[in-house]
């Protein structure tokens, strides 16, 4: 069993940034591809950013390229979401997930551990 603890979230002005930390219980994080996905109030889930377990491979929904750069350290166990110019719309629950995920890493359905989220608020 992998627990995810996110944290980092909060309220910040529009242009600003935020920087989400993902960490794991288990020191065999680093054999996990990890992704981030976000939750608006009455939307779906849906995906922000991914990479795989080694970061050779790095994955972005079309809203965030550009802005957002996800990362990891396994030696910390950890992952990272760097958010700049951060607008309104960006507004949502936060989690951070986990897998052995082969091919893309875009579903969420391919995630076996999820973290409990954060949220991020973004003022206009």
């Amino acid at each position: 069993q992998v627990q995810l603890v996110e944290s980092g979230g909060g309220l910040v002005q529009a242009g600003g940034s935020l920087r989400l930390s993902c960490a794991a219980s288990t020191r065999t994080f680093g054999s996990y591809s990890m992704g981030w996905f976000r939750q608006a109030p009455g939307k779906e889930r849906e995906f922000v950013a991914a990479i795989s377990w080694r970061g050779g491979m790095l994955n972005y929904a079309d809203s965030v390229k550009g802005r957002f750069t996800v990362s990891r350290d396994n030696a910390k166990n950890t992952g990272y979401l760097q958010m700049n110019s951060l607008t309104p719309e960006d507004t949502a629950v936060y989690s951070c997930a986990a897998g052995l995920v082969t091919g893309t890493l875009n579903r969420a359905d391919k995630y076996v551990y999820w973290g409990q989220g954060t949220q991020v608020t973004v003022s206009s």
